[in-house]
């Protein structure tokens, strides 16, 4: 079952952010000319984050460009989202973001085959000093990386 997966838009800041305790796929419900538009890679989900509203889970400040030929019928680029999950994956959802500390953020958007899916994370916010410790163990890793290079020369 080989799908073809292209990816539209990646959110790098979420990792940088955030622990990503989960991930999950969902669906997204799009206009005509927005598919368009993201077929053309015209995407950004860095300044996004996610609700869960009246049972239902939407997609706040994706930005999704207009599409030039789209004219009366393009869409606020900004507009909310609908995400589409099964209700018993919201519900657990749901449960897991009770716990303190934890959101939701979207950390891919791509192309399964025909379709466009959103890749969720259930996130829990890290502290000033995870960060630091991220950037001293990829400097690290860099610093490594350049002596091995150099003895290998």
């Amino acid at each position: 079952m080989g799908e073809n997966i292209k990816l539209i838009a990646n959110n790098k800041k979420a990792y940088h952010d955030y622990f990503i305790e989960d991930k999950f796929e969902a669906g997204i419900a799009l206009h005509g000319t927005e598919v368009k538009s993201l077929r053309m890679g015209k995407c950004s989900v860095k300044e996004s984050f996610i609700r869960i509203e009246n049972g239902e889970m939407f997609i706040y400040g994706m930005h999704i460009s207009p599409y030039e030929k789209g004219n009366i019928f393009n869409k606020d680029p900004l507009r909310v989202k609908k995400l589409l999950l099964h209700k018993y994956q919201i519900n657990k959802i749901a449960g897991q973001l009770a716990q303190k500390g934890f959101t939701l953020v979207p950390l891919q958007v791509y192309f399964k085959g025909s379709l466009v899916k959103v890749e969720i994370g259930l996130a829990r916010g890290k502290k000033l000093y995870d960060k630091r410790q991220d950037i001293a163990k990829k400097d690290q890793r860099r610093e490594a990386e350049r002596d091995f290079k150099v003895k290998n020369l």
